[in-house]
């Protein structure tokens, strides 16, 4: 059984797919990583040479790659790979889609001193949390509607909401 961590950035997904490796012994694959890892470049420098076009290819011919292979394990995916409907179909394709909502405070709270991020970096907390909860309101439809579970994450620690995962996937798999 395949599991594809969706969600904003800063709502878990490299943490929690670490615990379910945990639990499950599964190779974890962090999309944005291999991309870097590929392209030879960190999100950002692509971003700001090659634009967001190239890079949601990128994210896309990935996927395909991964469906094409037969991948097995846990994809932890970049915050923006659901925009696309044909992401959000190919994700579908490759396992159990969990979409780790998490409220703009928490995700403010966790990015504070994360200045990696270039959306976010120079924020003041209000700020932060007003950009964060813009683009969580243009991104909502997309990740509800890419995934098969959708978990608040808000109240859970890591492992918990690692474990809720795995149990809701597996009640999802036994009813298909």
């Amino acid at each position: 059984m395949n599991i594809i961590l969706t969600g904003y950035m800063g709502c878990g997904k490299s943490t929690v797919a670490a615990e379910l490796k945990k639990l499950t012994g599964l190779e974890v694959l962090d999309t944005d990583k291999r991309i870097e890892e590929e392209e030879g470049m960190s999100i950002s420098r692509i971003f700001a040479e090659k634009g967001e076009a190239f890079f949601r290819q990128l994210e896309t011919d990935l996927l395909n790659r991964l469906l094409r292979e037969g991948f097995e394990g846990i994809l932890s995916t970049g915050g923006g790979m659901s925009i696309s409907a044909g992401n959000r179909r190919l994700m579908k394709a490759l396992g159990c889609v969990v979409y780790l909502r998490t409220m703009p405070e928490t995700i403010a709270e966790r990015l504070k001193h994360d200045e990696s991020r270039p959306l976010l970096a120079g924020t003041d907390n209000e700020e932060r949390i007003a950009r964060i909860r813009d683009m969580l309101k243009k991104r909502e439809g997309a990740y509800t509607d890419g995934a098969d579970v959708v978990l608040d994450t808000d109240a859970l620690a890591p492992a918990e909401l690692a474990a809720v995962v795995l149990d809701a996937c597996k009640s999802r798999e036994n009813t298909l």
